[in-house]
């Protein structure tokens, strides 16, 4: 059974920083690439960060500069380094992979909160 777990999350001052951890388990396929979502309140999910297994990563326009997605590379998982939070960063981070297997998974999210 594929499991994606995320951790990291937490409450943090405006300015502050948090790293998101999403660790998986459960499948030998290799990934092609690891995304980090987020959800607003009674919003769609969106992009925030993708690294595909060639290295390259792709940021959204409002992240760029602030947040770095990385692989660890001691476990089968990413890194979300999030630098210079704001209170609109608040939201739920959800890690989501595409396998080669052309099947994908969510991970269940982790609450990011920022204070002003």
């Amino acid at each position: 059974q594929v499991q994606l777990v995320e951790s990291g999350g937490g409450l943090v001052q405006a300015g502050g920083s948090l790293t998101l951890s999403c660790e998986v388990s459960g499948t030998t396929y290799s990934i092609n690439a690891w995304t980090w979502y987020r959800q607003f309140p009674e919003k769609p999910r969106e992009v925030v960060a993708t690294l595909t297994r060639t290295g390259l990563t792709t940021y959204a326009d409002s992240v760029k500069g602030r947040f770095t997605i990385s692989r660890d590379g001691a476990r089968r998982a990413v890194r979300l380094q999030m630098n210079g939070l704001k209170p609109e960063d608040t939201a739920v981070y959800y890690c989501f992979i595409d396998q080669s297997s052309r099947r994908t998974y969510w991970g269940r999210g982790t609450q990011v909160t920022v204070s002003s």
